[in-house]
């Protein structure tokens, strides 16, 4: 029984995502671009996707941050590093989950965030406009990238999302979830980190895993 539950439990662990631009297996990638490059050592993205993370209007998903007029830099660095995090971890094996839609296999559900990055995502984007709770779906595309669906109005984030949690479980539909555990604790996966003290992200996948 043992070696079945290894199995298991390593299969969750050092993994890329069945998804639209990741790798099949995780590496090192010399040359990940700016907010990505925390993830050089073991990613599970191409130099190439991280540099499209930080493009306004990225070939990524056609998925234009600006649908309400500009959203503050301070505000989208939480954006592109929540892409990089997505498109670039090796450590999101426990939280995968099967979806079937055109564009991936497989999503991740209810990562648990740590509070301060969740607070932080928050507290910077407060006073960012959006139109729409969940992002993943419900947009206008006819234009080829997404728009206001008719009848919503830009509002901003902090009457869209009146919580830290509620912008982060509800954003990307459920893909995180709020926690109160705290940076460092091993309890929670960490959107930033000094690559320099390693990733902590390890050690909380494998508690987890």
């Amino acid at each position: 029984a043992t070696a079945a539950v290894t199995v298991t439990q390593d299969s969750l662990l050092n993994v890329c995502m069945d998804a639209k631009h990741h790798k099949t297996e995780p590496g090192p990638e010399g040359q990940l671009y700016g907010q990505c490059v925390l993830w050089k050592d073991n990613a599970c993205c191409t130099a190439n996707t991280s540099l499209e993370a930080h493009r306004d209007q990225s070939y990524l998903y056609n998925f234009n941050w600006d649908h309400c007029g500009a959203m503050p830099e301070k505000c989208k660095r939480h954006f592109i590093q929540d892409t990089c995090l997505y498109e670039c971890s090796p450590n999101l094996g426990p939280w995968i989950d099967q979806t079937d839609t055109s564009w991936r296999k497989e999503r991740i559900r209810d990562v648990p965030l740590c509070q301060e990055d969740c607070e932080q995502w928050w507290e910077d984007c407060q006073d960012a406009v959006t139109c729409k709770v969940n992002w993943h779906k419900g947009w206008n595309w006819t234009t080829g990238t997404n728009q206001c669906p008719k009848g919503t109005m830009c509002q901003k984030f902090r009457f869209v999302f009146p919580t830290a949690a509620a912008l982060c479980e509800q954003v990307w539909s459920g893909s995180y979830r709020y926690t109160s555990h705290h940076r460092g604790s091993g309890r929670c996966i960490q959107m930033w980190f000094d690559p320099a003290q390693g990733n902590p992200n390890v050690a909380v996948a494998q508690y987890y895993a």
